[in-house]
């Protein structure tokens, strides 16, 4: 179970930092606009990409085990240097979430713009297949990892999609991502360290 809260954990504290992607599902949910369809790609897109992260790691790292450390200290350092613009954004103010745009009219358009701003970004890749890859090499069960980490996945996208009409007035608040970009930057932390402290032991 530890692993599972570790994925949990790890995969809604990157899910969550404000992007393009999020807002595109916010703005979709507010509109009222093929929402279901949305949080699904959304999803999968995420889970392939953990997936492919995880067991594509293992693997690597069962070939080569001198990538083990190396992947470590990069995964670490990403969270250290995540975490502190996370606690920055925290300390000098919050950034309210955006939502406004024109809505696209098809599911086809609607899907397309979705899968361009999930395969497009490059920080998906250093998220979901560098980072998350590094974390689950350290964990003991690698299924349960990858298993919360595919629920913070489908229950974040969901929730934002289908709670958007609720969450609008609340995400306009910069005090609260505020409170959540502080909460980030502790867990990110937190992870980061547990990467690199058992090599101190090694």
């Amino acid at each position: 179970m530890q692993a599972f809260w570790t994925g949990l954990g790890l995969g809604l504290s990157l899910i969550m930092a404000i992007g393009a992607q999020n807002a595109f599902v916010l703005r979709q949910g507010i509109r009222g606009e093929h929402v279901w369809w949305v949080c699904l790609t959304c999803a999968l897109c995420d889970a392939l990409l953990l997936t492919l992260g995880v067991y594509g790691a293992a693997t690597l790292m069962a070939r080569f085990p001198a990538l083990d450390p190396v992947m470590r200290l990069m995964g670490a350092l990403f969270l250290l240097l995540y975490g502190g613009r996370s606690l920055i954004a925290s300390c000098c103010g919050g950034h309210a979430l955006d939502p406004a745009g024109q809505a696209q009219t098809s599911l086809g358009k609607t899907l397309a713009v979705c899968l361009a701003l999930t395969w497009l970004n490059p920080h998906v890749y250093l998220d979901t297949v560098v980072l998350v890859g590094a974390v689950s090499a350290r964990q003991t069960s690698k299924n349960a990892f990858l298993a919360g980490a595919i629920v913070a996945s489908f229950a974040f996208f969901f929730a934002l999609g289908h709670g958007a009409k609720r969450l609008r007035r609340v995400l306009a608040r910069p005090r609260v991502w505020q409170m959540l970009d502080g909460a980030m930057a502790l867990l990110m932390w937190g992870v980061a360290v547990s990467l690199i402290w058992p090599m101190a032991f090694e």
